[in-house]
């Protein structure tokens, strides 16, 4: 199938300037990229006038649920949901029921991702159960096809069996990701520590929770050689001793959430309990402070953290309802709406750390729009908006803060490896 987008304006990680230019599709690949292309008789086209054409996303940061959460969500809807949002591949986390800690389970995920539109990846837990005391069979999950490690959702408390962790993953060539807590100094706390849980009566996560982990796997990273990867920063402090162990040389790198961006602490104001997640949302400075060190290069990744959950679950009590929020469907409209449209971030930012970087980090090729290529990107129409209803999600779950809200932007195309897979 041949077909001609023209006048679009087409984003790069390399350049902050986009390229307006007409783009030409034959058989999947990306066969002519110039301006004024003129149009073969019968061939069908598009034109994208003051829309952006940029490189299909990727996010290394999603908790499909499946194995045995499947009422959350499940491989096949998640994968829905991200194509939604424009995403065409993620890497799974490794907290479902049974864990993914073995290669029987690593196979059967694959498996299930092979029914998808969509090429997904998984991670695979660091220790057995995700209990933190024994380790995982690591050799086993990379030989079945696992890219990172993880005990996503809990932190690996003994340094020992941490240490160890980090030196199987550095001789399996494995990038070791950490949920960085301090489980003791969290105790029962449902929201940030500070002058809003003490307003609302919740007990609080104090912010050197994730400050003092941070810095102690740093330093275990540092020791072993390991490349560390640090989950959903939030907290100014927390990012600046990733800044300092980079400038040192550590193999570190980390990934920020776009609702650690957007949101904080004073939004719990009614209970509501779309805001509740782990870490929590902090301070407006540390919003302030974390968007700033995502322009500056301090985040390597955008990352979601998508993470579903029931009606059921969400509709407990604060206190008691479960962390987490979805994302996949957000994460680009609510980046446009809240950063791009008014000129905080640019899309080449977008590109390089929603798309190019977080395929790189697993050791995949970003995918350029570029000529010979093929046709792997998106189509967002910023004078369009969206509507966050629950008959536009394809999730399982609509735990978010999002849900019935109008945000502008619109992702209006979808392609993947040559494949369209959504056209609005």
């Amino acid at each position: 199938m041949t077909h001609l987008y023209r006048n679009a304006q087409i984003a790069s990680e390399d350049n902050r300037e986009l390229l307006i230019a007409d783009l030409l599709v034959e058989n999947g690949k990306i066969t002519r990229l110039a301006p004024n292309l003129s149009t073969p008789e019968g061939i069908s086209s598009t034109d994208c006038t003051g829309k952006i054409l940029l490189p299909a996303l990727y996010d290394i940061h999603v908790h499909a649920r499946e194995p045995g959460q499947e009422q959350k969500e499940n491989i096949l809807t998640c994968s829905e949901a991200a194509i939604n949002g424009g995403i065409t591949g993620f890497c799974m986390m490794p907290n479902t029921s049974p864990a993914i800690d073995n290669a029987g389970v690593v196979k059967t995920v694959l498996e299930s991702a092979r029914a998808t539109r969509l090429k997904l990846h998984t991670s695979g837990a660091i220790t057995k159960g995700r209990e933190g005391k024994e380790l995982a069979a690591i050799g086993a999950m990379k030989n079945a096809g696992i890219v990172m490690i993880t005990d996503d959702g809990y932190p690996v408390a003994n340094p020992v069996v941490l240490r160890r962790a980090m030196e199987y993953a550095r001789d399996f060539g494995l990038i070791i990701a950490s949920h960085c807590e301090t489980m003791e100094l969290s105790g029962k706390g449902s929201m940030h520590e500070g002058e809003v849980s003490y307003s609302l009566g919740l007990e609080g996560i104090p912010a050197i929770s994730e400050e003092i982990s941070i810095a102690r796997d740093i330093q275990i990273a540092q020791y072993t050689g390991a490349h560390l990867h640090i989950q959903h920063v939030t907290t100014a402090r927390g990012m600046e001793i990733i800044r300092r162990a980079k400038n040192d040389g550590v193999k570190v790198t980390c990934e920020v959430a776009p609702h650690h961006l957007i949101f904080n602490h004073h939004h719990i104001g009614d209970y509501d309990t779309h805001y509740k997640m782990n870490p929590p949302l902090r301070t407006p400075e540390d919003n302030a402070l974390l968007l700033q060190g995502l322009i500056d290069g301090i985040f390597d990744v955008i990352a979601t953290d998508h993470a579903p959950h029931t009606p059921f679950e969400k509709n407990n009590d604060f206190a008691t309802a479960p962390f987490g929020i979805t994302g996949l469907e957000t994460a680009l409209p609510s980046l446009y709406h809240h950063f791009i449209s008014q000129g905080t971030l640019s899309w080449d930012l977008i590109v390089k750390r929603y798309s190019a970087e977080p395929r790189r980090l697993i050791g995949l090729a970003p995918v350029p729009i570029v000529e010979k290529a093929l046709a792997n990107f998106i189509i967002f129409d910023p004078n369009a908006t969206t509507t966050f209803s629950t008959d536009f999600m394809k999730s399982r779950s609509q735990n978010t803060p999002f849900l019935n809200q109008t945000l502008n932007g619109r992702i209006t195309t979808v392609l993947s490896e040559g494949e369209l897979l959504l056209s609005r």
